[in-house]
């Protein structure tokens, strides 16, 4: 199995919680990439957020815990946390083994929004980490239908 490890990161300015979403071509997804030998999942996670965002000052508020998805891409799974950052200025920096940007665009977005632009793998990811950030209070009602 391949692990791969990344950050839900969230913005809570003014009372306001927001995900922030990495383009590749069409597909959104947080910050994550494959855990290099040596490393654990957590350090890991939080390389790829400084390589792909820049941000180097997240806080894992809610503790460490993780979610890991279902097997994608030839069996590899994702085992995502949630850190909060209270910086939103995010760069794509130029990857050096790329010579490009690994991802196209960066977006803050709120909860319904982030449902109806991540792969239908990563929605569970977006619910679940809504949930831990609020406590286990589920979204008000009519969220769960974002996607339609």
């Amino acid at each position: 199995m391949r692990l791969s490890a990344g950050v839900v990161i969230v913005s809570t300015i003014n009372r306001k919680l927001k995900f922030l979403l990495l383009r590749a071509y069409r597909n959104w997804d947080f910050p994550k990439g494959l855990v290099e030998d040596g490393e654990d999942p957590v350090q890991a996670a939080l390389r790829e957020v400084r390589e792909e965002t820049t941000l180097d000052d997240i806080s894992f508020d809610w503790g460490l815990v993780s979610m890991d998805t279902g097997p994608y891409n030839k069996g590899k799974i994702a085992r995502y946390y949630i850190a909060r950052s209270k910086e939103t200025q995010v760069a794509l920096p130029v990857n050096p083994a790329l010579g490009i940007p690994e991802h196209h665009e960066a977006r803050w977005v709120d909860y319904h929004r982030a449902l109806t632009m991540v792969s239908p793998r990563l929605v569970p990811v977006v619910h679940w980490a809504y949930r831990i950030i609020n406590h286990g209070r589920e979204p008000e009602a009519g969220a769960d239908q974002a996607r339609g």
